[in-house]
């Protein structure tokens, strides 16, 4: 429709509300348009059964291109204002819109909670883990099975789980702005939501038109004390902050059945696009005076402040595995060891906490329902994500806070052709496409097989001189072989594969430069 400049005639009868779309110029310049398909109070509103059918309307609020309309946020907050018009219900379900209910009992699940006569008066909003209905067997990409599952429940624990921006059923009062308080529970007792007053719908939709509008939020509380809060791509995490910054609880919903599925992507740049924006924005609240040591420091239990930093540190633990994947090769080709020998009692240290680390993270994921090819799947993408995504937005962060960029909301890719979803489904890893994260991936894993082959070949001449490199450099050794299979998908994608989501030319020639560059600089 936005591609002819119109309405289609045939669409056009079907729904009304198309009636204001005369004029449409594109989809970020068009009027508000709301439309109550079912109204709730309408007798004939029933389904084939008999039962009344609920209230379902449609918006979409007005956009023009010389002002800012928020993202999701600026959506989420004109639905709250709607919603507080046409039904003024207590709570509020968020799901994303490539979400679908997976049990028609959860929000009742929810209101046990809400409604629970001794605490549930302090509970700001219920969060269900995000689950996803496309994942692969071996999950290629990783899934955040421990995060949702294992973390999500340390933070309820810690005094709350986080809000995630989906999956999650809000009290209005709480999203809305409002400080808990006991002194709020006659209030609560109070408030009457079934609307006596009969509006026809075509009035309602007349009246609330206004409160879609792109600048109705101009010089009021939204987005900043009110609703979903602005000026950061996270804005679920930042919400959630600072409800529970205003003495609200929130309590973490794991049902044996998953309430809620959505897509995972499906290609490896969408994955690091999208936990690019994530650990971006998360690195902006720890540098803001919303951080939760600082604006939650009243409210917030300090061990649930130190638990949001699971997430707000995402960025700087970047240069920590940088140093891992880059240092120990660059000095494995220049000679220098930077471990203990594997025959000085110095080394078991490095075995114990190498060994266990490893064994106890397969056996988390494990128990919580993964596979063990998952789990290394799994640790491939947490090396791929903290080399690229995590590394670019703690650059972008310094250059932000240096004046030099501003951030910008990216929306991650959920459509795929067939030819990717038959190679997503064989779980064979997506490039296909020229980035610099993929320069960097790639760059960083030839280094790797390069320090490994010159060692194999110029070191290891006789038996003796073998046994004594593998004495001294043997922890280098070790993680430069496990980096080098941690890499393999990328040496598949820029040598073997012939398909078209292999490793463009391009990038594989500019990555074999500047490998051998940073090696030649290594040796010489």
């Amino acid at each position: 429709m936005t591609r002819l400049g119109k309405v289609p005639a045939d669409i056009r009868k079907e729904h009304k509300g198309f009636d204001e779309w005369d004029l449409v110029v594109s989809r970020h310049d068009h009027p508000s348009i709301l439309q109550i398909l079912i109204d709730g109070r309408d007798p004939n509103a029933i389904d084939i059964e008999g039962k009344a059918l609920p209230t379902l309307v449609y918006l979409a609020r007005e956009k023009r291109p010389q002002i800012h309309h928020n993202f999701k946020a600026g959506a989420l907050n004109a639905l709250i204002r709607i919603s507080s018009r046409i039904s003024n219900a207590p709570f509020i379900l968020n799901v994303d819109c490539d979400m679908h209910s997976n049990d028609s009992k959860a929000i009742r699940d929810a209101l046990c909670f809400f409604l629970d006569e001794e605490n549930g008066r302090e509970i700001g909003y219920v969060q269900y883990p995000q689950t996803f209905g496309n994942l692969t067997k071996n999950e290629i990409y990783g899934s955040m099975r421990v995060a949702m599952k294992l973390e999500l429940a340390g933070f309820d624990g810690n005094g709350g789980p986080c809000y995630i921006g989906t999956g999650c059923v809000h009290r209005r009062e709480s999203l809305c702005g409002m400080k808990y308080s006991k002194e709020l529970v006659v209030e609560w007792k109070a408030m009457k939501y079934d609307r006596k007053i009969i509006e026809k719908a075509s009035s309602i939709e007349g009246n609330c038109k206004a409160l879609a509008s792109c600048t109705y939020e101009e010089n009021t509380p939204w987005g900043k004390e009110m609703g979903v809060k602005y000026g950061c791509v996270v804005e679920d995490i930042l919400t959630g902050i600072c409800i529970q910054s205003r003495g609200w609880r929130s309590v973490y919903l794991t049902p044996q059945r998953e309430a809620f599925l959505g897509m995972v992507p499906t290609t490896l740049l969408d994955t690091l696009v999208q936990h690019k924006r994530w650990a971006e924005g998360d690195f902006q609240i720890f540098l803001s005076k919303l951080c939760p040591f600082v604006y939650g420091c009243q409210n917030m239990p300090l061990k649930l402040q130190f638990s949001y930093c699971i997430y707000l540190l995402w960025a700087p633990n970047c240069f920590a595995t940088l140093y891992y994947v880059f240092v120990p090769s660059f000095c494995l080709l220049k000679g220098i060891s930077l471990f203990p020998k594997i025959s000085s009692s110095w080394g078991i240290p490095y075995l114990y906490v190498i060994v266990v680390h490893r064994v106890h993270s397969l056996v988390e994921f494990v128990w919580l329902g993964g596979t063990v090819r998952g789990w290394l799947n799994e640790q491939r993408m947490w090396m791929f994500k903290r080399t690229t995504s995590y590394f670019l937005a703690a650059i972008d962060n310094i250059l932000k806070l240096c004046g030099f960029s501003k951030s910008a909301f990216i929306i991650t890719g959920k459509v795929a052709d067939d030819d990717l979803n038959r190679r997503y489904e064989q779980e064979s890893m997506e490039f296909g496409t020229s980035s610099p994260m993929f320069t960097a991936l790639a760059t960083l894993a030839l280094f790797n097989l390069f320090g490994l082959v010159v060692v194999g070949t110029n070191k290891a001449i006789n038996d003796d001189a073998r046994i004594k490199v593998f004495d001294i450099f043997g922890f280098q050794i070790l993680l430069c072989c496990v980096l080098v299979f941690v890499n393999l998908p990328i040496y598949q994608g820029m040598f073997f594969r012939k398909d078209s989501g292999k490793i463009p030319a391009s990038v594989t020639l500019r990555s074999i430069a500047f490998a051998l560059m940073a090696s030649t600089l290594a040796m010489y």
